[in-house]
């Protein structure tokens, strides 16, 4: 610490550079570089400086500071000026008296010049006694101002590393809830590969038979609807909106094995209560330009006739990018009695999408029709009453 705060006076002496000590290591650069260009050389000048041998440095003979064997650091200095450090790099303390004395530690022993750094334990009770009452006030006042600059650096230490142990046992136990909560629930336990992201990230047509179960509907027979669902992937998972004719859906999707999703959702509602949860599993090897999905879902009927029911949907890609914008309140959407959806694409093309109840043979997929008929529905509980079949003689 004495040596340290000798050379801290000679660098401003010869610089006229204040370094102000203090616990920012960054302070203590400008001195340590200095010291750095003697403590290089050490492994050279044991014989004509006299202090201790070091061996070269033969690992890296091009690198530069702060990377080379020898280098000082301005946290070592912070470090052994603050106390922090009881017994620093021998390097650091031979450079030191080379800077100030001219000498290393060993030829400062043979010749001493700083009384200061003497210590005779067998005389040192008489040399107490026999000082001037000044020199003692002096010694004892700058032994106080010492003690005064290097307490605050320990205590804001300590408090640093307990406020730091703290905050490592915090997320500890965050990190290992939530590897928990990712085992127990199987969330994100397959990482897709770029392939699989890119088939399932975009905007999807989904038609889906659920008002040929709507009870509260007299003419619900082969009746569809279309939505539109826009899937995006987000670190690990991938996030969803699905745009139906009267609301719309949110949830995520997540893949479980190569190419199979699971796919989440809930109606969209203001609170953060969970209306009409709906799953679905979706099989993503097909070279079909269109995907079956397999949903537990619901009729999204009024009040108790709202039945959970199976159901089979058909999903066609439209593409990927661009942005969705919902219409609301335009001519457009009183003219068609339906909900408008426009995707404007990347290429600043615009698609637009007409959301309401059709008939299935109105469809001009004819493979898609059988998929999405009545036999496609399962319910629940077996109610005939619920399924409307229809009598050709009519």
């Amino acid at each position: 610490m004495y040596l340290l705060a000798r050379s801290i006076e000679k660098y401003k002496s010869e610089t006229g550079r204040i370094i102000i000590q203090n616990t920012n290591r960054k302070n203590y650069e400008e001195l340590a570089v200095a010291l750095s260009e003697i403590s290089n050389r050490l492994p050279e000048t044991s014989s004509t400086l006299n202090h201790e041998v070091y061996p070269p440095d033969k690992s890296q003979t091009d690198s530069k500071y702060p990377f080379r064997k020898y280098d000082i650091t301005g946290g070592q200095i912070k470090d052994a000026i603050s106390g922090i450090v009881s017994n620093p790099r021998h390097f650091l303390v031979d450079a030191c008296y080379i800077y100030l004395y001219g000498v290393g530690r060993n030829g400062f022993e043979q010749n001493p010049v700083d009384k200061n750094l003497i210590v005779d334990a067998e005389k040192e009770p008489e040399a107490k006694e026999s000082k001037p009452a000044e020199e003692v006030v002096l010694l004892e006042t700058d032994k106080a101002e010492k003690l005064k600059r290097t307490f605050p650096y320990k205590l804001s230490t300590v408090i640093l590393s307990v406020v730091l142990v703290f905050i490592s046992v915090i997320f500890y136990y965050k990190y290992m809830k939530w590897e928990t909560i990712k085992t127990d629930m199987n969330l994100m336990s397959y990482k897709p590969s770029k392939a699989e992201i890119d088939s399932l990230e975009g905007v999807w047509l989904c038609y889906t038979g659920s008002p040929q179960a709507r009870i509260s509907d007299e003419n619900r027979f082969h009746k569809v609807v279309p939505n539109i669902i826009e899937i995006k992937y987000v670190d690990g998972y991938f996030k969803l909106i699905r745009y139906g004719a009267s609301f719309n859906h949110i949830g995520y999707a997540q893949f479980e094995a190569p190419n199979i999703v699971s796919i989440y959702s809930r109606v969209k509602i203001k609170n953060d209560s969970t209306e009409s949860p709906r799953h679905s599993l979706l099989l993503l090897n097909s070279a079909k330009k269109y995907l079956s999905v397999i949903s537990s879902s619901w009729n999204f009927d009024i009040g108790e006739k709202n039945k959970i029911i199976g159901i089979r949907e058909v999903l066609i890609k439209q593409g990927k990018g661009g942005a969705i914008e919902e219409v609301m309140n335009e001519i457009e959407n009183s003219s068609c009695q339906c909900k408008v959806i426009r995707w404007h694409q990347d290429d600043n093309q615009v698609k637009t999408y007409h959301l309401k109840n059709l008939l299935l043979d109105s469809l001009t997929m004819p493979e898609i029709k059988p998929l999405i008929d009545e036999h496609s529905i399962l319910l629940k509980d077996q109610e005939d009453s619920i399924m409307l079949w229809h009598d050709k003689n009519k």
